[in-house]
């Protein structure tokens, strides 16, 4: 199904006092389907984040329009949940209060027993039953970005929008928090939009990855298909012919094409 969330002329203007705006992105269209994985790359200051926050409506376009499901995204709404780099756990709450509180906002209607059980379904889906009485100041940092995750899915959004989820982690821990997401992305089935720097974050992840242009005035330059059969394994994809051809095309692009000198 195509045209489940669809971004039409898009472009966002920043003011620039005493200058001209500040232009960031601009004539971006993209047709995003229903189930699918999309990864957002380009060098720093391509107006990843910004189209992200647009996205969310934590932040409005200056032109253009966001259509999710027939119905314009004009503000924040529990059809799209946010997983930022900074996990934003309440620190005096516990792994599950963290995502009980998330269901009880948005499911209110929810009596105690299907609270308790949408909860710990979720608990269970980033594998936490051991930690989920503890607070984030006691737990790990890729624990806290897997009780995030686990919160943000825990209202079953449409739409989980992630800005560089696992950019602060070590590289095993990302590694794994990618298989999490893999597996999670399979059983709850919603599209999943991802700003990384990661090239092999993004061949792994994506069913498509959207390659930025410099800003600014930063558009899309081009849209990579990723046609590797699902589930993925990490070790075998190292050689295999379209797991190597999408590397490269993305190295081709950000360092040919769309080389940045200040990075």
């Amino acid at each position: 199904m195509s045209g489940f969330l669809s971004l039409k002329n898009i472009e966002k203007r920043f003011p620039t006092p005493g200058e001209e705006d500040y232009i960031a992105v601009t004539d971006v269209n993209l047709e995003i389907k229903k189930n699918e994985i999309i990864s957002i790359i380009g060098h720093s200051g391509c107006g990843k984040s910004t189209l992200l926050n647009m996205i969310s409506g934590l932040d409005r376009q200056t032109e253009g329009s966001i259509i999710l499901k027939e119905h314009e995204v004009k503000g924040p709404g529990p059809d799209r949940a946010v997983v930022f780099q900074n996990h934003s756990l309440l620190p005096w709450l516990s792994v599950y209060e963290n995502i009980e509180m998330a269901v009880k906002k948005v499911m209110p209607e929810l009596d105690a027993r299907e609270l308790r059980e949408r909860v710990e379904k979720f608990v269970s889906m980033v594998n936490l039953e051991p930690a989920k009485d503890k607070l984030p100041g006691e737990i790990s940092g890729g624990m806290k970005q897997r009780v995030g995750i686990a919160r943000a899915l825990s209202i079953k959004p449409d739409v989980l929008l992630m800005d560089e989820p696992f950019g602060a982690l070590d590289s095993l821990t990302r590694a794994n928090l990618q298989e999490h997401l893999m597996r999670i992305q399979q059983s709850v089935e919603n599209t999943v939009i991802i700003i990384t720097h990661d090239i092999d974050e993004a061949v792994l992840l994506s069913d498509r990855v959207i390659m930025m242009t410099n800003g600014p005035e930063a558009t899309i330059g081009e849209i990579l298909e990723v046609n590797l059969e699902r589930p993925r394994n990490r070790v075998e994809l190292q050689h295999d012919p379209e797991y190597i051809r999408c590397r490269e095309a993305i190295l081709s692009f950000l360092y040919e094409k769309f080389a940045k000198e200040d990075e």
